[in-house]
């Protein structure tokens, strides 16, 4: 019996949801729901500094308000603490973690590349202002993207030994989403490939954990007319939740999946009825022009 369709969409809260956001939450939630699957929302709430102050709620507002109807219960990541420990000390006890105080600038120096150097102190999990990354033999890793098509990543050579628990005491990026994505049962990624770097290093922790990795798809990035990703960072609007079946309308054109105009001012739940029968990742372009979708 095959495996059902779970995707999944986990945004930080940083700030509110713009169009490059809704491109991403539309096209896994249509991915999914085009095969019966299911769509799970986690809130990825590992680095309070960064967070601002009532972004969940606003992420789940705009969600709703573009009938974006998650499956089952919101995963918060600051509530799973405990299971991402339980996974460093596995790691730790196949003596594939090793603790390391190198600077920035001591990083910079080998190209922003950890070498290995710290491979031998010997200290407790829980040490203060130590870093833990993985170690790990050069190794190739290779995938097919359902978009961009087959890749391939040295990660000693291009990444290095990796940092799993930050010195901050914080939970690293891809700790934490590996860990959920197995936990939850999730089956396909579908994300914008501004995270497409960070591909190997997951596929190679879930081979570390004794898991068969996803599959991935990773969707063009709204750019600016100077070329810059459409983002918190760079001061992207939030959604205008009174405009929602406009805003699904733009990125189903974007998305390629040429919506008719008639459905524009549709309701939500009409445009996306259509949306469901017709998607089509095939029809998803691998880039988009600069300046489109951007305000």
């Amino acid at each position: 019996m095959p495996t059902q369709y779970i995707g999944r969409f986990a945004p930080s809260p940083t700030g509110p949801l713009h169009m490059g956001s809704l491109l991403a939450a539309l096209a896994s939630f249509l991915e999914a729901k085009s095969q019966q699957g299911q769509w799970l929302l986690r809130i990825e709430d590992l680095d309070p500094p960064r967070e601002q102050v009532g972004a969940i709620d606003d992420i789940i507002r705009a969600l709703e308000a573009h009938g974006l109807e998650h499956d089952g219960d919101i995963c918060f990541q600051s509530q799973r603490s405990e299971r991402y420990i339980e996974v460093l000390e596995q790691l730790l006890d196949q003596k594939k973690l090793f603790p390391c105080r190198c600077s920035r600038q001591m990083l910079s120096a080998n190209g922003g590349i950890h070498n290995g150097r710290c491979e031998h102190a010997h200290i407790p999990l829980n040490s203060p202002n130590w870093a833990w990354r993985i170690s790990y033999e050069d190794r190739q890793i290779q995938f097919s993207d359902t978009l961009q098509g087959e890749q391939q990543q040295s990660l000693k050579k291009d990444v290095g030994d990796f940092v799993l628990l930050r010195k901050d005491g914080l939970f690293a990026y891809q700790l934490a989403v590996v860990v959920d994505d197995i936990d939850f049962g999730v089956t396909h990624i579908v994300r914008g490939s501004d995270l497409m770097d960070s591909t190997a290093r997951q596929i190679f922790l879930y081979q570390s954990l004794g898991q068969a990795p996803v599959e991935y798809c990773h969707l063009p990035l709204i750019m600016n007319d100077q070329g810059q990703k459409l983002s918190k960072q760079n001061h992207a609007p939030a959604l205008e939740l009174n405009r929602a079946s406009e805003n699904l309308h733009d990125c189903l054109q974007m998305l390629g999946q040429e919506p008719p105009s008639d459905l524009r001012y549709a309701n939500c739940k009409t445009l996306l009825a259509w949306a469901e029968q017709h998607w089509d990742i095939h029809k998803v372009p691998q880039s988009l022009p600069r300046g489109a979708g951007a305000p």
